[in-house]
């Protein structure tokens, strides 16, 4: 079972781009429990987290996106978004939503952001 990523793309820094993640349909059940979050990796570098959102809406973020991102999601739409604003050349990366609840987690297939300076 994989989520859907999609938004990705090239912006130049200052600008802005919005993340969706699409839940499919054998777990959109379950969805709303879920916590979630999104991760971005660099090549050569580890994955690291970038926001995180709780079942109950919670959100904590990575200190260098702090002010600039905002994670949401909609349960009616079974989605997580992620706004990416004042993007910088620094947030290039592929970037991945995450699930987690019940004893499962899920994995998206990741969406390319290039931030070009």
């Amino acid at each position: 079972v994989q989520l859907q990523a999609s938004g990705g793309g090239l912006v130049q820094a200052g600008g802005s781009l919005r993340l969706s993640c699409a839940a499919p349909r054998t777990i959109s059940s379950v969805f709303n429990p879920l916590n979630m979050a999104w991760y971005r990796q660099i090549p050569g570098k580890q994955r690291e987290l970038v926001a995180r959102i709780t079942s109950d809406r919670h959100t904590n973020y990575e200190d260098s996106v702090q002010g600039r991102f905002t994670i949401s999601r909609d349960n009616a739409k079974k989605r997580l978004h992620l706004q990416m604003n004042s993007l910088r050349p620094e947030d290039t990366a592929v970037y991945y939503c995450y699930a987690e609840g019940n004893g499962n987690n899920y994995w998206g297939q990741g969406t390319q952001v290039t931030v070009s300076s």
